[in-house]
């Protein structure tokens, strides 16, 4: 079940890094510009937001499965139709629909994870879970720059389509319904709405929600713009940047690994403050050397590395101790962190490409913003005299 939990949360790495090494072909194909190539980024992760806004809820009230299975439905269908769109319009939005279906698998993957554990238990498994999903990362790029030109940046989408068949298989046969019905709400939108005040109230979860999606803007700052800076800036080739990727994604992945091992040993809380202060300061230090040395691969390169690694202290964390606090409506606690981190990362995709192709300045110091916001976020709304959450 964890693999099958994981592999739907890999929907958005899947769905954007596979494409990464193809996006300045896109443009050309498609007789668009940089931004115009970069929206589909955006609805993608607009689509994300509001799959996860409003299924999320949802299966507070109707159960997680169902709801699943039709998310990897809408996720095959939605790829065929990206696979064979005519213009950057059709392509557009068809990457809306396509991230709405995704969304609806992310959201309830955390859902799952928190009807069935609790504290450290539950830190340690979307640990784990990111772990598994974090081969997507390094694998997605890797195969999308093989894949480029055999079968283009079509038939990326075609091989996206045959995995989310592969995703409802998953479902189908190691997924049960985690919600029992005498746990659901009942009493339609006005339990919704009871929902959401519940959750956004809440200011331990606010706090740990936004650290959770500033560090995710800061993820997408690198993902959105790292093409274009490593092909066109530092002068990397496809193949290359698709091994640059894949080290990002180790490094994240190896992060994890060791976050996942020192929970128990060191509170939850504690390790997540460390990742959010080394993404701050390694995103000080890359916007120093977009700014004094550009072009330099050997400067720029290993502190972004550093960048993207510190994240594997942050996000599985700060999901836990948010849907920690909010444990009576775990879809609807689900669903505002998806929609706030996926929503933020659309804002950011289009601001770090207003700089042009031959500047790391807009993607680093997106970066620094959102690791400052994050370390502000977790410092003032999450701090009380003792804390009585995950890792106490």
């Amino acid at each position: 079940m964890l693999f099958a939990l994981a592999l739907l949360s890999a929907t958005a790495p899947l769905a954007t890094d596979m494409y990464l090494p193809g996006l300045p072909i896109m443009s050309e194909s498609l007789g668009t510009t940089t931004v115009g190539v970069q929206l589909t980024l955006t609805t993608f992760m607009a689509g994300l937001g509001a799959g996860q806004l409003i299924v999320g809820p949802l299966s507070d009230s109707w159960g997680r499965r169902r709801l699943l299975l039709s998310g990897t439905v809408v996720l095959a269908l939605s790829s065929v139709l990206c696979a064979t769109a005519p213009t950057i319009e059709v392509l557009v939005a068809a990457r809306l629909v396509q991230g709405f279906g995704g969304g609806i698998g992310i959201v309830l993957a955390r859902a799952v994870i928190a009807d069935r554990a609790r504290g450290n238990s539950a830190a340690k498994l979307f640990g784990i879970m990111m772990i598994i999903g974090g081969a997507a990362p390094i694998v997605a790029p890797l195969l999308g720059g093989v894949l480029l030109g055999p079968i283009g940046w079509r038939g990326i989408f075609w091989v996206l389509g045959a995995v989310a068949v592969v995703m409802t298989i998953g479902v189908l046969a190691f997924v049960p319904e985690s919600l029992p019905p005498e746990k659901r709400h009942s009493g339609g939108l006005s339990a919704l709405a009871r929902n959401f005040s519940y959750v956004v109230r809440n200011r331990r979860f606010v706090g740990y929600a936004a650290t959770f999606a500033l560090g995710f803007g800061a993820m997408f700052a690198y993902i959105s713009a790292s093409a274009f800076v490593t092909q066109d800036l530092l002068g990397l080739s496809p193949g290359q940047f698709s091994m640059v990727f894949a080290a990002n994604s180790i490094g994240l992945v190896g992060a994890n690994v060791v976050n996942t091992r020192l929970i128990g040993r060191i509170e939850v809380r504690a390790l997540l403050r460390f990742g959010v202060t080394l993404l701050f300061t390694s995103g000080i230090l890359l916007l120093t050397a977009a700014i004094v040395a550009g072009t330099e691969r050997w400067v720029i390169l290993p502190l972004l590395w550093t960048c993207v690694s510190s994240l594997g202290f942050v996000i599985g964390n700060a999901t836990a101790l948010g849907q920690s606090q909010v444990p009576s409506a775990a879809g609807t606690g689900s669903a505002v962190m998806g929609a706030s981190q996926f929503g933020l990362a659309a804002l950011v995709s289009p601001l770090v490409g207003l700089g042009g192709e031959d500047t790391a300045v807009p993607m680093a110091l997106a970066i620094v913003v959102c690791g400052g916001l994050a370390l502000t976020s977790l410092l003032t709304l999450t701090r009380e005299p003792r804390d009585r959450t995950v890792g106490e």
